[in-house]
C-alpha cells in the first residue's frame, strides 16, 4: 500500500451512526465485498470501511451467466454499469466464519453486514443474532435489489412498500443491538416516504442509492438485450457515474426534509473520486460508499481519494467532514422559492476561444439566438453575445470545450428577490 501522506490540519476519520472509520470511505455491498480475500486487500489498500455483500438464508440463491453490461461513451469509457448479479451465492456459515475472521484481524476499519431475508419476522429474528455474534459494526438492510429478489418478496419489493419498511426496520432493531442502516431504492417516486418509514422504524441511518432499473444496450444483430443469459435478457441493476446526479438529488431530498433532518445519511451512487465524494458529504452525507470505480480500476483508487479530500480540505480551512456535511443543503430548494428576479448573461473571453464555434451552433440552433457569428474582411471568425437576447441559460458554457471561457456574469437588476409564489404573473399565487 502507497503511503498517504498524513496532513496534521485534517482528520479524515467519523463516527457514522455511532460506527467509526478511519476514513469515510466504503466499499458498498457487492461483489468487491463477498469474500474475506477482496475485503482484506481492500482494507490493506485503505478502504475505511466495507459493507460485506448481501447475506440470505440458506440455501444461497444460484447466479446466472452472463451478468454485467454497460453504458459506453465514445471512446469506451464506462459511463453506467449494469448488473443482475443477485445476493451472496457463499453460503450463510461460510459468510458469518469469515465477517468473523476479518473484524478479528481489522478492528480499527467498520465493517458493515448487509442482510436480506424473507419479509417474515421469525426469518429476521434467526438471522441477526448471528451476525451480531461476528463482532461486526452494524447492519444494512438491501431493501433496494431492483431484479430476482423482488420476485421472492424481498429487496424493492419491500423498499418501495413504506409500511414494510417500517416493520423490517423494527424488527432489526428489537432483535440487535447493532446501528441499523437502511438501504433505500430509488426506483419509487418520492425516496423521503421510505426515508421516514425507516426512521419511524428506529433506523440509525439511511444509505441510498441502491441500483436503478435499466436495460443498457440491445445486440442488434440477436435482438437481445446485455447481459445475454442463453438467447435471452432482464432488465438489471444501473450504477456507476451517469447515476449521481440522480443520487444526489434524493440525498438531498432526505437532508432537506423536516421530517428526517438529523437522520445520517450515507452516499452510494457514482462516486469516483474526491470531488464526487466532497460534493455528497456537502449535500449532507456522513459517509460515501463506492462500488463501480473500484470494480473499473481496483481497490488503490482510494489512496487519491483519501489525498484529494485531504488536500482540499486543508485548502478551505476543513479539519473534519463534519465542518462541511451539509453546507450546501441551506442552499438547496424547491424552484418555486428561486428568485425570480436574478439575472445572468454570458460572457465570452475572446483570448480564450478557439472560435470552434459550438457554443453559436447550440445557441442558434436549440436556444435563443443570442450569440452572433462576426466575420471579417480577410475571413476570421468572432463569436459574440448578444446580451440583450441572453437569457443566461448556459447552454453555451455547457457546450464550449474550452473550460473558463464562457462565464455567466450576475446582473444588477435593482430589483428585489421575487419567489415565484408572489409573482404577480403566476396565476395560482398564494394570496397575500
Amino acid at each position: 500500500m502507497k503511503a498517504i501522506a498524513k496532513r496534521p490540519d485534517v482528520d479524515l476519520s467519523i463516527e457514522f451512526a455511532g460506527i467509526k472509520s478511519p476514513n469515510p470511505f466504503w466499499l458498498a455491498s457487492a461483489p468487491p465485498t463477498d469474500k474475506a480475500y477482496n475485503v482484506e486487500r481492500a482494507f490493506k489498500a485503505g478502504w475505511g470501511g466495507v459493507v460485506w455483500k448481501t447475506l440470505g438464508e440458506d440455501p444461497a440463491p444460484v447466479n446466472v451467466s452472463s451478468r454485467y453490461s454497460a453504458h459506453f461513451g465514445k471512446n469506451r469509457e464506462v459511463l453506467g454499469f449494469n448488473n443482475i448479479e443477485l445476493i451472496t451465492d457463499r453460503s450463510l456459515e461460510t459468510n458469518l466464519r469469515e465477517i468473523t475472521e476479518v473484524k478479528q484481524r481489522w478492528p480499527d476499519r467498520a465493517l458493515i453486514v448487509s442482510i436480506m431475508v424473507p419479509c417474515v419476522e421469525e426469518s429476521w429474528k434467526a438471522i441477526l443474532p448471528r451476525v451480531e455474534a461476528t463482532g461486526a459494526d452494524g447492519i444494512e438492510l438491501n431493501l433496494g435489489c431492483p431484479h430476482g429478489m423482488p420476485e421472492r418478496g424481498m429487496g424493492a419489493a419491500v423498499g418501495q412498500n413504506p409500511d414494510l419498511i417500517e416493520q423490517v426496520t423494527r424488527w432489526c432493531k428489537t432483535y440487535s443491538r447493532l446501528p441499523v442502516i437502511v438501504k433505500l431504492t430509488p426506483n419509487i417516486t418520492d425516496i423521503r416516504a421510505p426515508a421516514r418509514a425507516a426512521l419511524r422504524g428506529g433506523a440509525d441511518a439511511v444509505s441510498l442509492i441502491n441500483t436503478i432499473n435499466s436495460i443498457t444496450s440491445i445486440d442488434l444483430d440477436h435482438m437481445v438485450a446485455r447481459p445475454t443469459v442463453g438467447h435471452q435478457s432482464t432488465h438489471g441493476g444501473y450504477c456507476g457515474a451517469a447515476v449521481k446526479p440522480i443520487a444526489m438529488n434524493m440525498v438531498a431530498e432526505i437532508a432537506r426534509d423536516p421530517a428526517t433532518q438529523g437522520l445520517p445519511i450515507c452516499g452510494i451512487g457514482g462516486i469516483s473520486n474526491w470531488h464526487d465524494a466532497a460534493e455528497f458529504v456537502a449535500l449532507g452525507a456522513g459517509a460515501v460508499q463506492v462500488c463501480t470505480a473500484a470494480m473499473l480500476h481496483g481497490f488503490r483508487i482510494v489512496e487519491e481519494m483519501q489525498d484529494g479530500l485531504a488536500r482540499w480540505m486543508a485548502e478551505k480551512g476543513y479539519r473534519r467532514l463534519s465542518d462541511f456535511s451539509g453546507k450546501a443543503v441551506p442552499h438547496t430548494t424547491d424552484w418555486k422559492y428561486l428568485d425570480m428576479n436574478f439575472q445572468t448573461i454570458a460572457h465570452i473571453d475572446q483570448d480564450q476561444c478557439i472560435q470552434c464555434g459550438r457554443c453559436y451552433i447550440a445557441c442558434e440552433d436549440t436556444s435563443h439566438q443570442s450569440i452572433a457569428k462576426l466575420v471579417d474582411e480577410a475571413g476570421a471568425r468572432r463569436y459574440e453575445v448578444i446580451e440583450e437576447e441572453c437569457v443566461g441559460c448556459n447552454l453555451c458554457q455547457i457546450t464550449c470545450p474550452v473550460e473558463g471561457c464562457i462565464t455567466m456574469v450576475p446582473q444588477e437588476s435593482g430589483k428585489p428577490y421575487l419567489s415565484w409564489n408572489e409573482d404577480p404573473r403566476n396565476p395560482f399565487r398564494e394570496s397575500a
